[in-house]
């Protein structure tokens, strides 16, 4: 199998878009509106869509595993956004220009702290020597989740340091239409972003454990195949998202063979999310946390429970109930 991009930027919509002075349906506090116009973006174009690998786009937290304290780390995203002065002149300059092209940045002064740990993303451009924001003017960066940070908990609770493993949700091995949950050696991940899913992430669109017995995991990005996608057509993409079982997913990736990503979400499209029951939710699941026994019976809360499950099949991903 290829090796499928990693998500280090914000990745382009698939068609061209547009924004309209109206509530966002994604962010309660944004006042404008994303939205897909029917033409198809000149970047999915020349980066040959139509022979690109489509997979589910999954609503959760962005997280990348690299090295750090000379092990492979898992890292949460955090974004250094301006101050709110320098984010106002942004938002002026932007609103009466209708581009944010030709305006200019302070890095230096311009933007809030970051932890000393802090790391821009790949492919964030620099200039003298200072990492320069995107067109939305953030500068996407990671942090290591470390395990006495209560910020990143829940992230810290699908990682073991000591055993150098992560929990991860992925494609079953025996059934197609499956999924498992295993332990999987850190190293194994290294250099590769993946989506946090789960109880307190997002609302829990995927309806994942319970307040009392949360649960949450790490998806590789890429690694959810959406096996028949619809054309890359604004009218036949809308009517697979309200009337194909496989589009109740909240979007779709783009994995190009130049290695571009290129993405749609329903909120492009102006449908909702979540609507009902999701695809990834009503999947089998079967826990496969086995391997390293003695390690995981000292170890962490989610990996005990996990193991005291394993071989256990459920229906659905939403049916995955820890044992108190």
């Amino acid at each position: 199998m290829r090796r499928l991009g990693s998500v280090q930027h914000k990745i382009p919509c698939v068609f061209v878009t547009d924004v309209r002075e109206e509530q966002s349906r994604k962010r309660d506090c944004q006042q404008f509106q994303v939205v897909a116009t029917e033409n198809v973006n000149p970047v999915a174009l020349d980066a040959n869509i139509d022979c690109a690998l489509a997979t589910e786009k999954l609503d959760g937290t962005c997280c990348y595993v690299t090295v750090y304290k000379g092990q492979p780390y898992l890292w949460a995203r955090l974004d250094r956004k301006p101050t709110k002065q320098a984010e106002k002149r942004f938002k002026k300059y932007q609103h009466s220009h209708k581009s944010c092209k030709g305006f200019t940045w302070n890095v230096e002064e311009d933007f809030k702290t970051v932890p000393e740990t802090w790391i821009p993303a790949h492919r964030v451009k620099h200039y003298n020597g200072h990492p320069v924001p995107d067109d939305h003017g953030h500068i996407p960066g990671w942090v290591p989740v470390e395990k006495d940070n209560k910020q990143y908990c829940w992230h810290s609770s699908v990682v073991d340091y000591g055993v150098g493993a992560a929990l991860v949700l992925r494609p079953s091995s025996d059934d197609e239409d499956g999924l498992e949950v295993a332990a999987v050696p850190l190293a194994d991940l290294q250099e590769q972003t993946l989506e946090l899913i789960g109880t307190n992430v997002n609302g829990n669109p995927y309806g994942m454990g319970s307040k009392k017995q949360p649960v949450h995991c790490l998806v590789s990005h890429g690694s959810i195949r959406i096996r028949n996608p619809p054309p890359v057509d604004f009218h036949q993409l809308c009517s697979w998202f309200q009337e194909s079982p496989e589009g109740r997913v909240e979007g779709i990736v783009w994995h190009c063979n130049d290695g571009t990503l290129i993405k749609v979400h329903r909120h492009h499209l102006g449908l909702r999310w979540p609507d009902g029951d999701t695809c990834f939710g009503t999947r089998p699941v079967l826990i496969r946390v086995d391997g390293l026994v003695d390690a995981y019976n000292n170890s962490k809360d989610l990996f005990t429970s996990f193991l005291s499950l394993n071989g256990h099949c459920f229906s659905r991903l939403q049916d995955v109930h820890l044992e108190p």
